[in-house]
């Protein structure tokens, strides 16, 4: 098949007129240029699909859900606004209860339908849980890692660790030596607490200012986000978890290592209304979702589509950085190599993206 478009990120640039060649599901050739015979011609820049690192669910479903429709929902439902690759994120539960989601998200991964598991807990600050529940929280044990990742079967991809907690570096060190990506987030610690976690393996911070100190002096751990190259930063661009003007200023110090995630509960596509994240009871309204018991935000009901319209409308960021944020930042956290980008090789995971209408759609093969 091939396919016209009028422009093209590529290779963060923006192209015009270019058109690809797709067989069987893969990008084999690309040139600029107007092709004599395209079998499809679209309308809008051609854009990668958009790769989540951390969405919990979404269409009314959870991935924690003990039913394959409802996982297969959520996957359906954010495929449906350009999410063509997404890690299945886990809150925190009873070892045993988090045992059998990740068993029941296992053939998922193994088709192919999710990128990985993130376990967003247990391992977290009870200063800072948010939206976890406070008595299910666990110092992290090595020989508990152990265990989750043999039953996990290759499919757990990312954890998120207080970096401060007992054990917490020792773990994050066995984690990265054994393949698995690591975040910083719900933490109550400091810089230097950021900066052990990083030197141990940290790659990736969870939702950047948000389940952790927000002040930006010498020592504090947002000023050591800021200033270490090392670390990929997830931002939730919804207005509510960060201030679209403060998230301004984030992309402009360190746009380049931004990745948007959604963090999405079960509400995102759906309806306003009354849910739960874990056991936690939670209230939707006009799209935001909190704790009923305290107000505190309990993910987002975002989709990367959103996101990724809000980097460009609300915080003045161009398109091929949006793109950036959107898809290549997100797999080169996981390391993957066959997505995030427009290149010969590359899986044609394709979006259109219709500038004046601020639409985004999947282009169907």
């Amino acid at each position: 098949m091939i396919i016209q478009a009028p422009g093209a990120v590529l290779d963060n640039q923006l192209t015009k007129d270019l058109w690809i060649e797709v067989t069987q599901g893969r990008i084999t050739a690309l040139s600029q240029g107007v092709h004599a015979e395209p079998d499809k011609v679209i309308k809008g820049i051609l854009i990668p699909g958009f790769i989540d690192i951390h969405c919990h669910g979404g269409g009314g479903s959870y991935f924690s859900a003990h039913s394959t429709d409802e996982i297969e929902k959520v996957i359906a439902t954010h495929r449906s606004f350009g999410t063509t690759g997404i890690v299945a994120s886990l809150v925190t539960e009873s070892i045993e209860d988090l045992k059998n989601q990740i068993l029941r998200l296992i053939p998922f991964f193994v088709r192919g339908d999710i990128l990985g598991i993130h376990l967003e807990g247990p391992y977290l600050s009870h200063a800072r849980c948010g939206a976890h529940e406070p008595s299910l929280l666990l110092e992290p044990n090595i020989d508990q890692l152990q265990e989750l990742l043999t039953l996990g079967q290759g499919a757990i991809q990312m954890i998120t660790i207080a970096p401060e907690l007992n054990g917490a570096l020792v773990a994050i060190q066995f984690l990265s030596n054994n393949g698995i990506k690591v975040a910083i987030g719900h933490t109550n610690g400091n810089y230097f607490d950021a900066a052990a976690g990083t030197d141990s393996g940290a790659t990736i911070v969870t939702h950047f200012l948000n389940a952790m100190s927000k002040e930006r002096d010498e020592k504090s751990i947002a000023n050591f986000i800021l200033n270490d190259e090392r670390l990929l930063v997830e931002l939730i661009l919804d207005g509510h978890h960060v201030p679209f003007e403060t998230a301004s200023e984030i992309l402009t110090t360190i746009g380049s290592r931004v990745i948007l995630v959604s963090d999405a509960m079960a509400a995102a596509a759906s309806t306003d209304g009354e849910y739960v994240i874990g056991k936690l009871p939670v209230l939707v309204r006009n799209g935001v979702a909190r704790l009923t018991s305290n107000s505190k935000l309990a993910g987002s009901t975002l989709t990367i589509s959103q996101s990724f319209i809000n980097a460009i409308h609300k915080c003045g960021i161009s398109l091929v950085h949006a793109v950036r944020m959107a898809a290549t930042n997100p797999a080169q956290a996981l390391g993957i190599t066959d997505r995030g980008a427009i290149k010969v090789g590359m899986r044609a995971d394709l979006l259109e993206y219709q500038v004046n209408e601020k639409k985004i759609s999947l282009i169907n093969l």
